[in-house]
């Protein structure tokens, strides 16, 4: 399925970036104040001769392409929940596809609706940038040569975002053959019209070089912060770019880059934090990136704001899939054998907060009901210490990775000590950092790519038994749309 056809069987204009002035963005530049930021005054349709004409259609390009990010089919929540639900942390109870049964069970194919919107919402995404990237070269001098070059750093950033969720879901391991494997069709330049509909798939390795290549341009060229905190957690800056990074060099396995790159945003010695630009860190507080109404603090390197105008609401939410009444809806519970159900998470973890009372549990990091207004988190900075501490270990250098590891649990359980054998070698190390990545990260869409990442298995649900690397649903399929309209796949 090409972006055109996508969209035009949605009854939209093949030039795509008429709908990206459509909206305003969700954080904008210059002195406004949040207010402005929050509520922007929508930009009226303006023809696509027109575009690139002004400093501010440019911008509100730009503003349209975090926009698409945060699609509810994608970074608005959709994606976040899929990627979560794979594990076995959540229970289904609804058994409805709209909050994806058909992924928590293992049984999506091609015409599945999430199998479908994902893509269509990851390629939406890709093709706004590369729309904006053809529009800004050939209309050189509306904005200083600076400015144009930072809003390229922006969108290849997003591209790079973009890329990686695909790949990860849709594409065999990096880890099970140095990524050979088919990956996904490289679209890099704008699609208007359906005559590149027919695009082979470029090799995992392929993909994510190019996932690497917009990241290292980004970080190059991308500001070291913001005029404000909200700016600085809603649109990327430098240091986004590198623990964007240390994602991607994780998940391929390179344990050297992992580390290069976390050295430039983690201090050598506790407290551990970022030097340069934004002063990233840990919050005192566990809960303060969640359930203190501060979505803007230092540990939230990137997120997806929410507003009234401008947010995931119903199936697309995550506080709608997975608090209970009366602030969302108890499509899923947490499982009580589940991560829950761990000893070693004390109840005097602060994390334990984000769990409902009661014999039925339930999710409560996104707490806001309707309209649901919570921010998704992209990157918190403490799945940069444990990307770096995973990397650490794979490399020997065990002392220090436990010292990263106890700073992320005693942030939340002050004065805990891990049992000597869970921490005490190589791979009893690794697993470690493994569950406490499931304690950490909860909910916020890591654990399919955590357990493909590392070739485990997928525990089984429903009436499907647990599914191995081997195995079809190890992966999410092509969908129907891109096979019918592709004829190169």
């Amino acid at each position: 399925m090409s972006i055109y056809s996508f969209n035009k069987s949605a009854g939209r204009s093949s030039i795509w970036y008429l709908w990206i002035l459509i909206f305003a963005s969700v954080a904008v530049f210059g002195s406004c104040n949040k207010e402005e930021i929050l509520n922007p005054v929508p930009t009226t349709r303006i023809s696509d001769v027109n575009a690139f004409d002004t400093p501010e259609r440019i911008l509100a390009l730009v503003n349209g392409i975090y926009t698409s990010l945060k699609s509810g089919s994608f970074y608005g929540g959709g994606y976040l929940l899929h990627s979560e639900v794979r594990g076995e942390d959540f229970i289904n109870r609804t058994s409805n596809i709209n909050s994806g049964f058909a992924t928590w069970n293992h049984t999506v194919n091609s015409s599945s609706v999430e199998v479908q919107n994902i893509w269509s919402s990851g390629y939406t995404t890709i093709n706004s940038v590369n729309i904006f990237l053809a529009g800004i070269e050939e209309h050189q001098g509306v904005v200083s040569d600076s400015l144009a070059t930072q809003y390229k750093a922006e969108a290849r950033f997003l591209r790079a975002v973009s890329y990686y969720s695909l790949v990860i879901l849709y594409a065999r391991p990096y880890a099970e053959n140095n990524g050979i494997s088919k990956g996904l069709p490289l679209r890099l330049v704008p699609e208007t019209n359906p005559l590149n509909n027919a695009l082979k798939r470029s090799s995992v390795a392929e993909v994510y070089n190019q996932i690497l290549d917009d990241l290292d341009f980004a970080e190059a060229h991308l500001p070291l912060k913001y005029g404000n905190a909200l700016l600085n957690t809603s649109r990327a800056h430098r240091n986004t770019s590198i623990a964007f990074k240390t994602r991607v060099y994780l998940t391929i396995g390179n344990y050297a880059k992992t580390i290069e790159e976390a050295q430039k945003i983690v201090s050598p010695d506790a407290p551990f934090r970022a030097l340069t630009g934004v002063p990233n860190q840990l919050q005192a507080i566990a809960t303060t990136p969640f359930l203190s109404d501060d979505y803007t603090t230092t540990e939230s390197v990137f997120s997806m704001p929410m507003t009234a105008q401008n947010s995931s609401t119903g199936y697309s939410s995550l506080g709608y899939d997975l608090n209970s009444t009366p602030n969302g809806n108890g499509e899923y519970n947490l499982n009580p054998q589940g991560i829950i159900a761990d000893a070693g998470w004390r109840e005097s973890d602060t994390r334990r907060q984000f769990i409902t009372a009661g014999a039925t549990r339930f999710f409560k990091k996104y707490s806001k009901g309707n309209p649901y207004l919570d921010y998704v988190p992209v990157i918190r900075y403490p799945e940069i210490l444990l990307n770096y501490a995973e990397a650490l270990a794979n490399t020997g250098n065990l002392e220090k990775a436990k010292s990263l590891l106890l700073f992320v649990r005693r942030r939340a359980d002050a004065g805990y000590e891990f049992p000597e054998d869970k921490v005490n070698e190589k791979t009893a190390l690794v697993s470690t950092i493994w569950h406490e990545r499931r304690i950490e990260l909860l909910g916020e869409g890591f654990r399919s790519g955590d357990l493909l990442r590392t070739l485990r298995i997928i525990p089984g649900k429903g009436t499907v038994g647990p599914v191995s690397p081997t195995d079809e649903q190890y992966i999410f399929p092509l969908p129907s749309t891109e096979l019918n309209t592709n004829p190169d796949l």
